[in-house]
């Protein structure tokens, strides 16, 4: 006899999606916090983990970028040098005697100081031009990632918010329905002690009143449970106590045009603009590969002061160009551009791919608007007539008219309006959430569209 009451998903862990992990706050805040949907949110931001680890690989991306700008930047040194050496002549082939001249076996020890500041310099070097401005075209994914991460770390704290306003909501209707269960079997026990009411509507009042507290205890723990996958995913510190400060808010919300929500993702999706990036940083990659065939031109250059001792010394220096002709170097250059052509079409299907996903997306999400604007408005509906049906047995069976098998029968129906209510509330919200995230507007939007802006 019990309703039906709609379980909420199972939420992966962090380990398999780092979006439901978190960095939790070192100290919970004394006393019972009152969490707004904005300051969920905006929790989520600071310390959900997939967006400090996007915030993380954007440092990485810019120290990558840094690294190939390396190549292409002089490269000086400063070296002060001190030396002592016996040097064998006879290992560098000079044995014997030039004429009355007898070559000693070897020579020294003797030193030497040399003070020297040197440089270098990539005149032209195709292969590092085209791998830093891939890194530059990484470092913009990076940041692209970021901004996508941030929008679905914005779409799962406001379905876990959701989710929890409608764990609440399920709490009080289950609570009411304990309380109206128990009149019910408190008037049967009456009548059945006046003797005007048989044995059988005693034990179907007790029945349904059983029934009503052990849903009650269930929607209790799930709800609990809700605030803990809440707190997760938003940072909260470790037994932090909290209430959640909204209602389930519901506002009529206009169903955009399909072609310019379409034309407004592709403009605006975070993840889109970071596939063409990638697409980019690819193409560059392909064409540092193939660069590997070209020659390139180094320079090179030292001055500094050589003597025997610091206080005798002569100014030196060296200058020198080197034209680096690649001949065969052992497949190495194939080999680099068969893996970029690998990764540029990698690169290309995932661009075709999230066109694709964002179409889908889009598309799901205006049905999904859809149908539960009509969900809510057909709820809201049945939990008036219900509720007016339950007041008529009720009324019946304390007239006597009717035995309370009416009532029961109407209690439930109650109960199943209510549960389609709280569901269809929660489907419709999550429904503007989840369109937000569509078009790429999750950060800045979610809280307009809930408000049905």
């Amino acid at each position: 006899m019990g309703s039906s009451q709609a379980s909420a998903p199972q939420t992966p862990t962090s380990a398999q999606n780092p979006v439901f992990g978190s960095v939790a706050e070192a100290k919970p805040t004394p006393g019972v916090l009152p969490l707004t949907f904005r300051d969920a949110i905006e929790r989520a931001l600071r310390q959900n983990l997939a967006g400090l680890l996007s915030e993380y690989n954007t440092i990485a991306a810019r120290g990558q970028k840094w690294q190939q700008l390396s190549d292409l930047l002089p490269h000086v040194n400063a070296d002060v040098q001190e030396a002592a050496q016996k040097q064998s002549l006879e290992a560098l082939g000079l044995r014997g005697a030039i004429g009355p001249f007898q070559f000693p076996r070897v020579i020294g020890p003797f030193s030497y100081f040399d003070v020297r500041a040197s440089g270098t310099q990539k005149l032209f070097d195709w292969k590092s031009i085209q791998k830093y401005r891939s890194a530059v075209s990484n470092e913009t994914v990076a940041q692209l990632n970021l901004k996508d991460a941030r929008d679905l770390v914005v779409l799962a704290a406001g379905n876990a918010y959701l989710q929890a306003i409608a764990g609440a909501a399920r709490v009080e209707t289950a609570q009411a329905q304990v309380e109206t269960a128990k009149a019910l079997y408190q008037k049967a026990v009456a009548q059945q002690q006046a003797g005007v009411s048989p044995v059988i509507d005693t034990l179907r009042a007790q029945v349904q009143y059983q029934t009503r507290q052990q849903q009650l205890i269930a929607a209790a723990n799930d709800f609990a449970k809700q605030k803990l996958v809440l707190a997760r995913v938003i940072g909260l510190a470790p037994a932090q106590e909290f209430t959640l400060a909204d209602k389930a808010p519901y506002e009529a919300f206009p169903i955009p045009d399909l072609e310019s929500s379409l034309q407004r993702a592709y403009s605006l999706r975070s993840d889109y603009k970071a596939a063409q990036s990638r697409l980019l940083a690819a193409q560059f990659e392909h064409s540092a590969a193939v660069a590997g065939y070209y020659p390139s031109l180094d320079f090179a250059a030292d001055y500094g002061q050589i003597g025997a001792v610091p206080g005798d010394v002569l100014p030196t220096f060296h200058v020198l160009g080197t034209l680096n002709i690649p001949i065969f170097q052992g497949g190495r250059v194939h080999a680099d551009v068969l893996k970029a052509d690998a990764s540029l079409r990698q690169a290309q299907a995932q661009l075709a791919d999230v066109r694709g996903e964002i179409d889908q997306d889009v598309r799901n999400a205006l049905l999904d608007l859809k149908s539960s604007s009509d969900q809510v408005e057909v709820a809201q509906s049945s939990v008036n007539l219900a509720e007016q049906a339950l007041t008529q047995s009720q009324d019946r069976f304390t007239a006597g008219v009717t035995d309370n098998l009416e009532v029961i029968q109407a209690q439930e129906a109650v109960a199943s309006a209510h549960e389609s209510l709280i569901s269809s509330l929660y489907l419709h919200n999550l429904a503007k959430v989840s369109f937000a995230r569509a078009i790429g507007r999750a950060e800045e939007g979610v809280l307009d569209y809930l408000k049905g802006k």
